[in-house]
């Protein structure tokens, strides 16, 4: 029996010590790149290598394509144009076109500078909430901040987790939700370069009624995955505002609350003003199956 009793023992210190190790590995390495892939501003434009992908003149890159598709767009409206005189069908006036495919041509080869414009005050407005949180509680509105803090509160400490036991379970539990929230973030931060690249065929659309909504698709799902880190910023403001006790059960379910909020946030924004989902369980389907 006592020989069973410490092969038992050993299986659970065992089990333990890896999860110190995946647990201790999470927490120093990964959350502040969570911070970078949740929190986007203009520098994401900053890369060599996407820049020349999109285009640093109209002869290069996705700027290229874009410029050469007006070229169709004239052809298509002037086939429809010449069809209409003999089919008495109603059309848009040549001059109204051409006035619109010219601002759309502008907007269009200054796409780059727009989308930096609307990146940068987007970041300056989730800057201007986490700001206030530092000036109102003395601490960074960051998940690098808030894992210091959970790992204070859930554990006294977090070299010894007993998995076994509600604490260590709780960690367990806040762990994985946060690692599920690098993956979700990360998904998310290729999919706005990947709409980035998109800008200009989204501006160009406009030119034509037929193909104005694949600019209100675009902006309506940019608009969506750049405004989750606002309310992103928002939670982080209400969790820090808390003032929590670690011999407290309820601030450690507090906690899981919180980071459940932050794992939902894509879903409170898609059913409030529409876009794509970026949680990885339902990334690959949703893609292709735009939620307006």
């Amino acid at each position: 029996m006592e020989q069973q009793n410490n092969v038992t023992q050993i299986i659970i210190e065992t089990i333990n010590t890896i999860f110190e190790t995946l647990f201790s590995s999470i927490d120093n390495n990964l959350y502040g790149v969570l911070d970078k892939v949740t929190f986007i501003g203009p520098d994401i434009l900053n890369d060599k290598n996407f820049e020349n992908i999109f285009g640093t003149s109209t002869s290069n890159g996705i700027l290229l394509i874009a410029n050469s598709l007006l070229l169709a767009y004239i052809l298509y409206f002037s086939i429809r144009y010449l069809i209409s005189h003999f089919t008495y069908s109603r059309t848009e006036a040549p001059g109204s076109f051409v006035l619109k495919l010219v601002l759309c041509g502008i907007c269009m080869n200054f796409s780059f500078f727009i989308i930096e414009f609307v990146l940068d005050l987007n970041y300056n407005l989730t800057l201007a909430i986490r700001s206030l949180g530092q000036n109102l509680f003395g601490k960074e509105i960051s998940f690098s901040q808030l894992i210091s803090i959970i790992n204070s509160n859930v554990s006294t400490d977090t070299s010894s987790i007993n998995i076994f036991s509600i604490d260590g379970l709780i960690k367990g539990t806040l762990t994985l939700s946060l690692l599920n929230l690098v993956f979700s973030y990360s998904f998310r931060y290729v999919i706005i370069k990947v709409f980035i690249l998109l800008a200009p065929f989204a501006f160009l659309s406009l030119s034509l009624t037929n193909s104005s909504w694949f600019f209100r698709t675009w902006a309506k799902n940019l608009f969506s995955l750049l405004f989750i880190q606002i309310i992103v910023s928002l939670v982080l403001l209400v969790v820090f505002s808390m003032d929590f006790s670690s011999t407290d059960l309820f601030t450690k379910f507090v906690y899981i609350g919180g980071i459940y909020v932050l794992i939902k946030a894509n879903s409170f924004v898609r059913e409030f003003i529409g876009g794509i989902s970026t949680n990885v369980t339902q990334a690959v389907n949703n893609f292709t199956n735009f939620k307006i």
